[in-house]
């Protein structure tokens, strides 16, 4: 077996904490690095809840900035977002995979425009995740229960579509996140059938990948992929619970379990809260001596805290850090991007 290659991808910061309104993050399903280098985090809440769903902003130094896209449904409220992306005009597209719709925002938050509707003709939707622009202008969308990926213009005008449901190179189960690279190629995280899959600017199959280091490791439900301009890869391993890093001949180079430390916002709540905060000094926050089952990744990440717990996204900003979204810890893990292969 070929040594595994490293890539320096270091630790830098977390950004977050759990939050129903405000400040903070719940149930967080995407970010996004605008290039104002504001952070903009898109909020499931939890059962559709009303006070939860928001887009939070935010910058590399936890200085907060408001939120908007508010529970609702009229324009310029969401009720379940799901992915987030920004064009080079300052213009954000916020997808709803409960209202199947796109909402456009600018980068204070004011609404501008929504398009998109229910269904399964052409350029209808179910339940839209991921989303990307690519260098053409135009909106990639994981179509997920269509199992297919829409191209539209920023105007929601249908250009083309990519896949149907199935299981064969070009076919897709549930497609979640979404990644259009320098070169126009298109990465897909094939969530259903546990695969990225990646196509030329044509949308004509190049690759597959279902595992990695020689097979000896299966993807997992891969929600979110992001590829740098040398061609390295980096997964959000959703089922494994990891970050995996790949070169661009799609070898291993590294894998990370997440390596959290407190945020801005949780050391301060702590300090202001004392109680909460010496009961976390008694607590052993990396024991798994109670647990039965230490093999399976959900248990052991939901017990220990600096793992990563629901990786749904993987976002690069400008190609130097890497911004890992956690779903079910509310919060942002960053690692500096040191080097390329």
């Amino acid at each position: 077996m070929k040594p595994v290659q490293t890539i320096p991808l270091d630790y830098y910061l977390t950004l977050g904490i759990v939050a129903m309104e405000g400040r903070g993050f719940e149930y967080p399903s995407d970010s996004f690095v605008a290039e104002n280098d504001r952070i903009y985090v898109t909020n499931k809440s939890r059962d559709y809840g009303e006070r939860g769903v928001r887009v939070t902003i935010l910058d590399m130094d936890s200085d907060y900035f408001g939120t908007f896209g508010h529970y609702g449904i009229s324009e310029g409220q969401l009720i379940s977002p799901a992915g987030i992306t920004g064009d080079a005009n300052g213009n954000l597209y916020v997808t709803d995979d409960y209202t199947s719709m796109v909402s456009q925002f600018d980068l204070e938050g004011n609404f501008i425009q929504r398009w998109g509707s229910n269904g399964s003709n052409k350029d209808e939707m179910q339940s839209p995740s991921g989303i990307a622009i690519g260098n053409d202008g135009l909106v990639y969308i994981s179509d997920t229960k269509n199992h297919r990926v829409q191209i539209f213009t920023p105007a929601g005008d249908l250009v083309s579509a990519m896949g149907s449901q199935g299981h064969e190179e070009g076919q897709f189960n549930l497609p979640w996140g979404v990644d259009v690279g320098l070169d126009g190629n298109i990465s897909v995280a094939d969530w259903g059938n546990s695969r990225i899959q990646r196509f030329d600017s044509n949308g004509d199959h190049i690759e597959t990948i279902s595992s990695v280091q020689a097979g000896q490791n299966q993807l997992n439900h891969p929600s979110s992929v992001v590829v740098d301009s040398s061609g390295n890869q980096y997964i959000a391993d959703w089922g494994n619970e990891t970050v995996k890093v790949l070169n661009r001949s799609s070898e291993l180079i590294q894998e990370i379990r997440g390596q959290a430390t407190l945020s801005k916002w949780a050391s301060a709540f702590l300090e202001t809260n004392r109680e909460e905060g010496l009961s976390r000094e008694n607590a052993n926050l990396n024991d798994l001596s109670s647990l039965e089952d230490t093999e399976d990744p959900h248990t052991v990440s939901a017990h220990i805290e600096k793992l990563f717990w629901s990786p749904v996204s993987v976002k690069l900003q400008k190609e130097a850090r890497l911004l890992v979204t956690e779903s079910n810890r509310h919060r942002i893990q960053v690692y500096e991007v040191g080097g390329s292969n």
